[in-house]
């Protein structure tokens, strides 16, 4: 955490996230859908910002990248929520600084909404637990919990049930396609596998786990992403995060990494590739004085 000069403000990280699988198990009575994924952070993201208020007023400066309206903003509600939720009287002022895009997969929203939550229960002395604060999180969203907690982990249910995981250091090509996929029609298509069988965490670590359950779908009505796609399978293994637009390659190092975004092309007008190192933690734990709570080796 940083102050802002002495005007009251800090400063928060906000990491974005990858799936390095992601897979549908099946649908439950409520309509959601059952997941497996693992949860890889990065050390890249947005930089979100609160200065406490003393009039209960929870107000977000500036507009939303993706022209979210302010009561809809998932950081105005992750405020609002423990504001309510923990009887708080005072109020808060919240700007952000967009790196990740919006709508790739790359969890921009959901992870500034954790960021709110986590930085508030310090800056306001509610003292909630993470547990607390990872549930509050799930209201707002699949992917909060994970951010909240801030390590990468083995998820399942809707995303929320969580195995810390120690993951090898590596080094990502990230593509955003531009494209915003809307998640909830995706979820609705009629070629999306519902079905697929459960894996168990020694079935990602023996490497066998890089499908997404998305990635067929999205490349049938989305050109743009399967020429992201298929641009990035010339330097190396193509996937897709989440059900956005991101499309990433794994490498066991930077150099590995440079070397293939130097030799990319082929990548459609719009799209913009970058790299980004995997994040072992979350600096928001130290930012927040959160408990230390190292991630467990990866098991069956």
């Amino acid at each position: 955490m940083s102050a802002v000069a002495d005007s009251g403000w800090s400063s928060w990280p906000a990491l974005a996230k990858l799936n390095l699988f992601l897979r549908i198990t099946g649908r439950r009575a409520d309509g959601y859908h059952e997941l497996q994924t693992v949860f890889r952070l990065l050390d890249w993201g947005d930089t979100v910002e609160l200065r406490p208020r003393a009039d209960g007023r929870v107000h977000r400066l500036g507009d939303s990248a993706a022209g979210v309206a302010e009561q809809d903003d998932l950081m105005v509600r992750a405020a609002n929520l423990l504001k309510s939720s923990a009887n708080v009287v005072q109020g808060v002022d919240i700007r952000v600084e967009k790196r990740i895009p919006s709508g790739g997969g790359f969890g921009g929203g959901s992870s500034d909404a954790a960021t709110v939550l986590v930085a508030l229960d310090r800056l306001w002395g509610t003292g909630l637990s993470t547990a607390t604060l990872a549930g509050l999180g799930l209201r707002l969203g699949a992917d909060v919990p994970v951010f909240v907690h801030g390590h990468n982990a083995w998820a399942e249910g809707v995303g929320e049930r969580l195995t810390p995981l120690a993951l090898p250091p590596a080094t990502y090509l990230l593509v955003d396609a531009g494209v915003h996929a809307p998640t909830a029609a995706l979820f609705q298509a009629p070629d999306l596998t519902r079905d697929a069988p459960a894996a168990k965490i020694s079935d990602f670590v023996s490497g066998s786990l890089l499908d997404n359950a998305f990635e067929l779908v999205l490349r049938r009505r989305e050109p743009v992403i399967d020429r992201v796609l298929t641009a990035l399978s010339r330097v190396g293994r193509a996937r897709l995060t989440g059900s956005g637009g991101g499309c990433f390659v794994e490498f066991g190092d930077r150099a590995s990494a440079e070397a293939a975004l130097a030799r990319l092309d082929g990548l459609p007008p719009g799209a913009r590739a970058w790299l980004a190192a995997g994040a072992a933690r979350s600096p928001l734990l130290e930012a927040s004085g959160t408990e230390n709570n190292p991630g467990a080796s990866p098991s069956g």
